[in-house]
């Protein structure tokens, strides 16, 4: 901590948190945090880099962050003042939770105000890929749009067909409340069975023979890396769809490219991958049954305002000693 004199009370001293902010975020929102704290924000393109984010955090007291910082030892060894971790997503697979823990660093997520837009683009995906949109539209940008044909691109329906919701937490919730409404029978695949009376707990092998659709919301943890393989795209029918919208490595992606040109399942939308971000020569990109967009899941103007509002508002609490409003939990 650094002392410095109150503008407002020349005679009062107060202890200032140095604060080291990864991305940019709208100024409404950091004014709560630049009021009390000394900020430093990174304002290169893209993630900061990684030596610049080890220097930053090893001055810092709270840090707020993005899935795309690796907050693990090699940063943690360096950060001695370290406090408070405040992460603008909902999963914290980037940071070492349990060394944050041990070293009694807090950690804050942003859990609950992306749910419903997450849930939307699952469904987005979901219709995109089963109607084959996604390939109508390459089919009229590159010239090859030509009379209509009874059977020309037709693929799967919504409405009266199984869906398969593998992680039943938030998000899975309110992808389960939508496929009511199309009317689906709703499979959920998770480690405890939840009170629901509209959807059905399974097995996750069950699941996956049995539905016509399968979305991935799942965390990714070291029980679910790596979930979906080859011998789990083959328990899949090859009429159905694969949809993540969670992290990519949920899914072994060289076992995903095999299915989705043998055939073993009929197509895929991912809006995370294994890398992420993908190369431009990579072979998930030259399929033409694969839907890949750039981890676009809650990027509602209203959404991510919100889950920047939330960071900050974790922060703030973190470093006054308040309970932060959304403290990450391995129990929950």
């Amino acid at each position: 901590m650094s002392l410095s004199v109150s503008s407002s009370d020349a005679f009062s001293l107060r202890f200032v948190n140095r604060v080291f902010v990864t991305r940019e975020l709208p100024e409404k929102v950091m004014a709560p945090l630049r009021h009390e704290h000394d900020v430093t924000t990174w304002d290169g393109d893209g993630p900061v880099p990684n030596d610049v984010l080890v220097s930053e955090a090893s001055t810092a007291e709270g840090l707020l962050c993005m899935i795309t910082d690796a907050i693990g030892l090699p940063l943690l060894d360096r950060a001695s003042h370290l406090r408070v971790i405040s992460q603008m997503a909902v999963g914290v697979d980037n940071i070492d939770i349990g060394e944050c823990s041990r070293r009694g660093i807090l950690v804050g997520h942003t859990p609950g105000v992306l749910t419903e837009t997450v849930a939307d683009s699952a469904f987005a995906l979901l219709g995109a890929a089963a109607r084959r949109l996604f390939e109508g539209e390459r089919e009229v940008r590159s010239g090859k749009w030509g009379p209509w044909e009874p059977f020309h691109l037709t693929g799967g329906d919504l409405h009266d067909t199984t869906l398969g919701i593998v992680g039943m937490g938030r998000i899975g919730r309110a992808i389960a409340r939508r496929a009511t409404g199309y009317e689906m029978r709703v499979l959920y695949s998770s480690p405890a069975r939840k009170d629901l009376d509209d959807a059905d707990h399974v097995s996750l092998e069950v699941l996956l023979a049995e539905s016509d659709h399968v979305v991935l919301s799942a965390s990714l943890n070291d029980a679910t890396r790596g979930l979906i393989g080859a011998s789990e795209l083959r328990l899949m029918r090859p009429t159905a769809y694969l949809v993540n919208v969670a992290r990519g490595p949920l899914v072994n992606t060289v076992d995903l490219i095999e299915a989705l040109l043998s055939g073993w399942i009929a197509g895929a939308a991912l809006d995370v991958t294994d890398p992420e971000p993908l190369p431009r020569d990579h072979p998930l990109l030259s399929l033409p049954n694969c839907l890949v967009v750039p981890h676009l899941g809650s990027a509602s103007v209203r959404t991510r305002n919100a889950m920047a509002a939330l960071a900050v508002e974790n922060l703030i609490a973190g470093l006054e000693g308040w309970s932060m409003p959304a403290a990450y939990s391995t129990a929950g």
